[in-house]
């Protein structure tokens, strides 16, 4: 059976799993950026209270793999707790944990590296504070942070896969499911990295032109 005989013939649960890895994302892309970027901010702002916090979880989770970190969360948490948590909202909460603290470290550096003589500047202009929040570090720190948090994103995207080992049915399970009744790994696990390449490289390759493009060393002014 071809790659595209098995894309028509199992299209329903293909598209079923598309949707919940997609739901998935974008649970996780929202938690991430929203959080991860409040977060990095008040870092920024009260290093002592906030930011020394929040980089020693972000040292202790880089030290944790995905997978024994999601493990953790869905068997023996919840057994210590004694409740029981659908597979999908465990996944949502462990990736989005990881995401926001990633975007906050991203978000805090670009922030701590920002050049103060701009500041100093616009404020020798008579910019008033506002002023020189939305018209000079806004625009600066956004064209330094936006290439790094699409490669982010697209990374959590990729990371989505272990939601499968604990039986969450997004695209990854469903295609084990597949290949397990034809056995044609070859076929079944091509059609997957299509999938994955079609995203996943427009967003790399749009991350790259905005890093070549936008992204310097503003320090050296």
């Amino acid at each position: 059976m071809s790659i595209w005989a098995i894309i028509i013939k199992y299209r329903e649960g293909l598209q079923q799993g598309l949707l919940v890895t997609l739901e998935l994302c974008l649970i996780i892309w929202g938690a991430g950026i929203v959080g991860g970027s409040l977060l990095g901010v008040a870092g920024a702002k009260w290093k002592s209270w906030i930011g020394v916090p929040s980089r020693i979880i972000s040292f202790v989770l880089s030290g944790i793999p995905v997978l024994v970190f999601l493990f953790w969360l869905h068997y023996p948490l919840q057994a210590e707790l004694h409740v029981v948590i659908p597979p999908f909202y465990t996944a949502a909460a462990a990736l989005s944990l990881l995401n926001v603290v990633a975007v906050a470290d991203l978000v805090r550096a670009v922030l701590r590296d920002f050049p103060q003589q701009y500041i100093v500047a616009a404020q020798v202009c008579g910019l008033t504070h506002k002023d020189i929040v939305l018209r000079i570090q806004l625009p600066i720190v956004l064209r330094q942070i936006i290439p790094g948090l699409l490669t982010l994103q697209v990374n959590m995207l990729q990371v989505t896969i272990f939601a499968s080992l604990i039986s969450v049915d997004e695209i990854f399970r469903v295609t084990q499911r597949i290949n397990a009744e034809i056995y044609q790994p070859v076929e079944v696990f091509t059609a997957l990295g299509v999938f994955f390449l079609a995203i996943c490289l427009p967003m790399n390759g749009l991350a790259l032109w905005l890093r070549m493009r936008f992204t310097r060393d503003v320090s050296e002014n």
